[in-house]
């Protein structure tokens, strides 16, 4: 979808990453890194091959950069395109992945920089990336013997030309992770990290709301004259639900996606998640939210309850649990001071 940055750790040992849900593991035995070939896997809906173990991935976007750091395969990556608003990342977790791989972009992918950089495997998404407006799509490398796998969480759906999300977002996160852990011989990982972020995702489900206690939320990502939000497919949808609250978009068959104002004036949000990333600040996309007119008899913006999540915890990422985690604790006040 965007752009944003963070997390790793260094390799040399088991570390658990508990503010950001990253766990990270030593290098792991031979016998898991052994070379793969000929291996099958469903993407998207569809059973790609790929012939040989990639060596020079490259990537678009935080989250799709993170999910291969999470699993330790750094030294199998060629480069990654990220926006540069990432900040200070020297006490961020994956610095040292981070230092290690090059940026080979600050804006999105293109065909020069995948070219350039000898890929031999592009992990990226629809609109992560992938688009035909840019001409860089799965068909077009495909045509220069360049293979690619898609991220989930951006797999169009065939509700329309351009909608995306074919399951809930955190079944998109464990999907990747382990596609990825069989295509790079590195399953065990793979389970490790899911059943990690499983867990994390379990407790905070426990200390919910329930019924009709649940707060209803809306996820402002940005626009002014038209709220740029989060639909079904989209990360925000299920770190909502698994949060304790109910996505007012939840009926939008879309992962991220435009609405109107109307819509969010009508079903009267309680809680305001916004997306920090980008050009317009947090603080200013708030002042904006509290002082616009049509909002004022909103619930959210009357008690002032928004909350600010980073983009890199709502896109399809390792940090999607600790978003869980961060969202709930908010959220269980929101219910408590009702």
């Amino acid at each position: 979808m965007r752009k944003l940055f963070t997390v790793s750790l260094s390799l040399l040992t088991t570390v658990t990453v508990t503010g950001c849900g990253a766990t990270v593991e030593s290098d792991p035995p031979a016998a898991e890194n052994s070379a793969r070939s000929g291996v099958t896997l469903e993407n998207c809906g569809r059973d790609v091959t790929y012939d040989k173990l990639p060596e020079r991935v490259v990537t678009n976007d935080v989250g799709i950069t993170e999910l291969m750091f999470a699993l330790g395969l750094e030294d199998r990556m060629a480069g990654f395109a990220m926006a540069d608003d990432k900040g200070d990342v020297s006490d961020l977790p994956y610095k040292d992945a981070y230092d290690k791989v090059k940026w080979l972009s600050k804006d999105r992918l293109t065909k020069e920089n995948v070219l350039d950089a000898r890929a031999d495997l592009v992990f990226a998404g629809w609109n992560y990336g992938f688009s035909e407006d840019t001409g860089l799509t799965p068909d077009a490398l495909e045509e220069l013997g360049i293979p690619s796998y898609l991220l989930t969480e951006s797999c169009r759906n065939g509700r329309s030309d351009t909608s995306r999300g074919i399951m809930p977002p955190l079944d998109a996160l464990y999907t990747d992770l382990a596609n990825l852990g069989r295509l790079f011989g590195v399953e065990e990982r793979a389970e490790k990290l899911i059943a990690d972020y499983r867990q994390q995702v379990a407790v905070v489900r426990a200390k919910a709301p329930q019924g009709e206690d649940r707060p209803t939320v809306f996820l402002y990502d940005s626009g002014e004259t038209q709220p740029f939000t989060s639909g079904r497919y989209a990360g925000p949808e299920q770190i909502i639900s698994e949060a304790g609250g109910v996505n007012v978009m939840h009926d939008v068959e879309d992962s991220w996606t435009t609405v109107g104002w109307e819509t969010v004036v009508q079903r009267d949000p309680e809680t305001i998640v916004v997306c920090d990333y980008g050009d317009v600040s947090a603080e200013r996309k708030r002042d904006f939210l509290l002082s616009y007119a049509p909002l004022r008899n909103v619930s959210a913006v009357k008690n002032r309850r928004i909350f600010t999540l980073d983009y890199a915890d709502l896109v399809e990422s390792p940090r999607n649990p600790s978003a869980v985690a961060a969202l709930g604790a908010y959220l269980r006040k929101v219910a408590g001071g009702r």
